[in-house]
């Protein structure tokens, strides 16, 4: 088994393959002592050189294929870097060693969903490319209303800027009004396709949200802004779509199996990156229009015509604040008059005895303010006149000490 060298020396991270290509024909890479050539090929066992330093590398048959899922949330872009410092979905992948992750396909700032990841960029490559024509399912929540009519023209195909464009299959998953969900799949992934061909039509989407890219489905219990790693058994489906040859060894193994584990048994929490979850802002938007004076709808009653539970609970705890509320408040009322009163009684004396006590010593300072007075008039005429800076302190009765400066 071996690999050309140029091949080996881009994956390792060191450059591009063109790039790889020039250092080789330069002179500086060396295979077991010997200088290489373009298009030379290397095996397991030889050591490589690169400007005199060993290199460790690893054969394409001998490294593990790995695939993640990760929910991108709404609000991250699909792109490494950003201008903008926007945040991107690669911030919350796991490092990987000597490799890098390859995103297969993209979803637009506003969508949500499904992204496929991978070491192999092979495998990414046959996932995205239009001929092998792999399905992906989207979840659509569309304003305004979508006619027979209408529905038959996206199916049938309508034409858009790119190219002409439909949906293989136009689901109704139900709702009503503005909350109207269907499913429709596509097997291309240009850009904002599913999102052109609802606006040709004069729809507009409001949410989309990817749960199937070929044999991977969405899992339940992955929240937004996590991701899970694909065992052997999904990896092999995966490649089989798109006629790849399975590699030996791509099973989970260690700390990746054990955190599947886990969140099979508990889901990790949703990371939302800064923005709130589209059900936190219908919310929001409910509460707004309820301000506002618009009636908002609630629950069918049940059929003997009572009070779904969750207004009765909510209806007994407000009754309970209420009437616990109440007493709470005659009872700081009734005890906060006792102490005021308290406050306004002790607090007179207290004022009364500085008062007394104050008086007497304001007498005996100036009894024997008077003499010092007397003599520091007599003694500043042979000493040396004091600065302006110097401060000198000032004693209150409360023994607070407090300094000031001359002017």
């Amino acid at each position: 088994m071996s690999e050309k060298l140029q091949k080996v020396l881009a994956r390792i991270g060191l450059g591009s393959r063109r790039y790889m290509e020039e250092v080789i024909a330069a002179g500086r890479v060396s295979v077991n002592g010997q200088i290489a050539q373009v298009g030379e090929r290397i095996e397991p066992g030889d050591e490589l050189r690169i400007d005199g330093r060993k290199v460790q590398f690893q054969i394409e048959d001998e490294i593990r294929r790995r695939v993640l899922i990760y929910y991108k949330p709404e609000g991250e872009i699909c792109s490494r870097n950003d201008p903008e410092q926007r945040p991107t979905v690669f911030e919350h992948l796991p490092p990987i060693n000597n490799d890098r992750w390859v995103m297969v396909g993209r979803l637009d700032i506003n969508s949500t969903g499904l992204l496929l990841f991978t070491n192999d960029g092979e495998l990414a490559n046959r996932l995205m490319h239009p001929s092998n024509e792999i399905e992906r399912e989207y979840a659509v929540r569309v304003m305004g209303e979508v006619t027979p009519q209408l529905r038959q023209n996206m199916m049938n195909g309508v034409v858009l800027d790119d190219g002409p464009a439909k949906f293989e299959t136009f689901t109704d998953l139900g709702g009503e009004g503005i909350n109207r969900w269907y499913q429709v799949v596509v097997k291309e992934g240009r850009n904002r396709e599913v999102r052109r061909i609802f606006e040709s039509q004069g729809l507009k989407v409001s949410r989309l949200l990817r749960t199937r890219y070929g044999t991977v489905i969405l899992p339940r219990e992955l929240r937004t802004g996590r991701w899970v790693e694909l065992d052997k058994s999904d990896i092999d489906n995966l490649t089989k779509v798109v006629d790849l040859k399975p590699r030996q060894g791509t099973g989970l193994y260690g700390m990746a199996k054990r955190r599947n584990e886990r969140m099979q048994e508990k889901p990790m929490a949703a990371r939302r990156g800064g923005y709130l979850r589209q059900q936190r802002r219908d919310q929001d938007e409910q509460v707004e229009e309820q301000t506002n004076g618009q009636q908002q709808p609630r629950p069918a009653a049940t059929e003997s015509g009572a009070q779904p539970q969750q207004d009765q609970q909510r209806t007994y705890r407000s009754n309970e604040r209420n009437q616990f509320g109440g007493n709470r408040s005659n009872e700081r009322n009734q005890f906060g008059g006792n102490r005021s009163n308290e406050r306004n009684q002790f607090s007179g004396n207290r004022s009364n005895e500085r008062s007394q006590f104050s008086g007497t010593r304001g007498n005996e300072r100036s009894q024997f303010g008077g003499n010092r007075s007397t003599q520091d008039n007599e003694f500043a005429k042979d000493s040396y006149p004091k600065k302006r800076d110097e401060p000198f302190v000032q004693r209150k009765s409360s023994g607070i000490k407090k300094t000031f400066k001359k002017f």
